[in-house]
């Protein structure tokens, strides 16, 4: 019976696993998968090793260490990630499994996550400070606004903007609110709006969406970018319910991008009513006024009948003369009581004339100067002749009349005089002095009778 199979096409199971290896790393040679984590095993290795799984299927998967250290989430059973992964067949069993080079969290939990931690790093920045939020302009010159240009939001901004106070002006700066570029044109728009300076507020909104469709809002740069901002910004994005990190940076949130166009301009009937207060106001007080200027005129010309103004000149005229006489009276009396007083105050003087107590003193210190003179000269005679005693007195007693007489002074080389012979020894030198010179010699011989 011939065979029915070819020998040309039979694998062996090592040939058939090998095979089917080649062409899932050819076909599926990086591949982006997701799925939930189940079966998670943590050896000690470090290398991590788990299964994706959704509601119908599974694949095995490894995690290796060394990527396993870049992650910036931590892997847990029932997460959902998508990774980046080769496909590949361990060939001893059969297996195929996915070799993960990068995983990250998806949906909103993950995104949620990201959001928070944004949210506590900006704030340790202080991009929420309340001390750097700055004013609103009560009458705005212009008004910005970043949106898209076709979306829901920018029609109602511009609806309430129209209704409120039409006359000022809207410049409108389009921007993606959603997607991969949307942070980068949101950026730019502030950047631009503020290198301008058309606009002296801006309105940040877009409508109502998920988290991740509000993302482009929940980024840093965007946040960055409206911290700063010269120009106030008031937010206005999503739905009452929504809070994103562009509302914490900005200067107002508002609930809805309505609201954000309310918050940005006063309501023109509002102002009109408070223009129409003030007018009546006004004219009510300009008309008191002028009540009051009235009746003061009327009390002005009331005293002016009463008072004449040439009767109260004739009386200034006679108070005046009165008063000049007056003046007249007290200055010559003042002048003749200084006259005689001066002419006491002379007698006075003249009985106190120093003159003559200097003439007294002078002679007085003429005596004073011939005693102290006669005194002194006196005192010297007294005190020469006391000298000359006592000279003549230290004269006789002196060792020098001594000397004159014949006599000598022996002392020894050093000065001292010399009282006895026991004093000396042969050798000695001795020095003997005369009235008028003096000689050296030397000892040879003592006698002691």
């Amino acid at each position: 019976m011939p065979s029915i199979f070819s020998t040309d096409s039979i694998f062996s199971v090592s040939q058939l696993n090998n095979k089917a290896k080649s062409l899932l790393e050819q076909e599926l040679s990086y591949i982006q998968v997701i799925g939930e984590i189940s079966n998670l095993s943590r050896p000690a290795s470090g290398h991590l090793y788990f299964s994706l799984k959704d509601e119908h299927a599974q694949v095995r998967c490894a995690l290796f260490k060394r990527q396993a250290q870049r992650l910036n989430f931590t892997p847990e059973n029932g997460l959902q990630i998508l990774v980046n992964a080769n496909t590949s067949l361990y060939e001893a069993r059969g297996d195929y499994q996915l070799i993960i080079n990068n995983a990250q969290e998806t949906g909103d939990g993950a995104l949620q996550k990201a959001f928070e931690k944004l949210k506590e790093k900006l704030a340790a920045k202080g991009l929420f400070s309340a001390e750097h939020k700055k004013e609103l302009p009560t009458i705005p010159q212009a008004i910005g606004i970043i949106t898209s240009p076709t979306g829901a939001a920018i029609q109602d901004i511009l609806s309430v903007l129209k209704r409120r106070f039409p006359s000022i002006p809207v410049i409108i700066y389009p921007v993606m609110v959603q997607g991969t570029e949307a942070k980068y044109q949101i950026n730019q728009a502030l950047i631009t709006a503020n290198q301008r300076k058309e606009c002296d507020v801006i309105i940040l909104a877009r409508g109502g969406g998920s988290l991740e469709d509000l993302w482009a809002f929940n980024e840093e740069m965007v946040a960055k970018a409206i911290f700063k901002s010269r120009i106030p910004i008031i937010s206005g994005i999503g739905h009452e319910t929504d809070t994103t990190i562009a509302d914490y940076v900005a200067d107002f949130r508002a609930a809805t991008p309505t609201a954000a166009a309310e918050h940005a301009t006063p309501d023109v009937q509002h102002w009109k009513n408070q223009f129409s207060a003030y007018q009546q106001h006004l004219t009510q007080l300009m008309q008191n006024k002028l009540m009051e200027r009235a009746r003061h005129l009327d009390w002005l010309n009331k005293n002016l009948n009463q008072q004449h103004p040439g009767k109260q000149l004739k009386l200034k005229f006679l108070r005046l003369a009165d008063l000049n006489s007056r003046l007249r009276n007290h200055l010559h009396n003042h002048l003749t009581q200084s006259k005689n007083q001066l002419t006491i105050q002379q007698a006075e003087l003249m009985q106190f004339n120093p003159a003559y107590k200097v003439q007294q003193l002078k002679s007085k210190f003429t005596l004073l100067t011939n005693r102290l003179h006669n005194n002194i000269e006196t005192q010297l005679q007294k005190n020469k002749s006391q000298l000359q005693l006592l000279s003549s007195t230290l004269n006789i007693v002196s060792p020098l009349s001594t000397l004159e007489r014949g006599y000598t002074l022996t002392s020894t080389e050093k000065g001292k005089l010399i009282h006895s012979s026991q004093n000396l020894k042969i050798g000695d030198n001795i020095k003997t002095r005369f009235a008028k010179s003096t000689i050296t010699s030397q000892i040879q011989s003592i006698n002691h009778d």
